[in-house]
């Protein structure tokens, strides 16, 4: 396929910015709240927040909306509510079935 390796060089930020840009999300929206105890905990974090990420959290890049869409809730169906996310970190707003 001719796919060939390019090694980045140490402390070279501006070679890789897509996994810069990455790094700092993950830190500025979870770990810079969050104490981490061990690595089980580390490990839940993350996939709390690449949840989070993925299915709740709007981007620009895709005008508003997110990675993995999801359907359009009509307004008449019940109530608002929310879950928390990362232990009340995020929130998710969505519709009560009525």
């Amino acid at each position: 396929m001719g796919i060939e390796d390019v090694p980045t060089a140490s402390r070279s930020p501006w070679q890789n910015p897509y996994i810069e840009r990455l790094i700092e999300t993950v830190r500025r929206d979870c770990l810079d709240h969050v104490i981490v105890l061990d690595g089980p905990h580390l490990n839940r974090v993350l996939t709390d927040c690449v949840a989070y990420y993925n299915e709740s959290r709007t981007h620009l890049g895709l005008e508003k909306k997110c990675p993995m869409p999801r359907s359009v809730e009509p307004p008449e169906i019940g109530p608002i509510r929310k879950s928390r996310i990362l232990g009340g970190l995020h929130h998710r707003y969505f519709r009560e079935a009525a």
